[in-house]
């Protein structure tokens, strides 16, 4: 009986042990779901924003090519229109990029730590 009830115990605080682990485990999860579901609308956001000065901009160069008075003025209006679009194209890119990594990093501490908790809890009895 003795054995019994140590044995008992030992169980439920190890399920009680193990319940909680997996509780904050599915928290640090939906966190870091969070974090990315964030981040990927902000990057949505802007990209929606450089698609639409990007439109803004062929606008305008079409405006201004219906007003050039020869083909030089054609070609130099077109060829800023497209130096400036690949610069935009670039920088905008470099931005998206900066974010996914950031994103990236942020979405993955909350595991990153979750893991942690999980290698020193089973190395913690080994070293006891």
């Amino acid at each position: 009986r003795e054995q019994f009830d140590k044995a008992s115990k030992t169980l439920f605080k190890n399920y009680e042990e193990f319940s909680q682990l997996s509780k904050e485990n599915i928290d640090a999860f939906v966190k870091s779901g969070t974090i990315f579901a964030k981040g990927f609308e902000e990057a949505g956001k802007s990209w929606i924003d450089f698609t639409r000065r990007s439109f803004e901009n062929s606008v305008e160069t079409a405006k201004a090519v219906m007003g050039c008075k020869d083909l030089r003025e054609v070609v130099d209006v077109q060829s800023d229109f497209a130096r400036e679009s690949f610069d935009r194209l670039m920088n905008e890119g470099s931005k998206l990029s900066e974010i996914g990594v950031k994103v990236a990093n942020e979405a993955l501490e909350p595991i990153q730590a979750r893991v942690n908790v999980a290698v020193e809890k089973i190395f913690k009895p080994a070293a006891a």
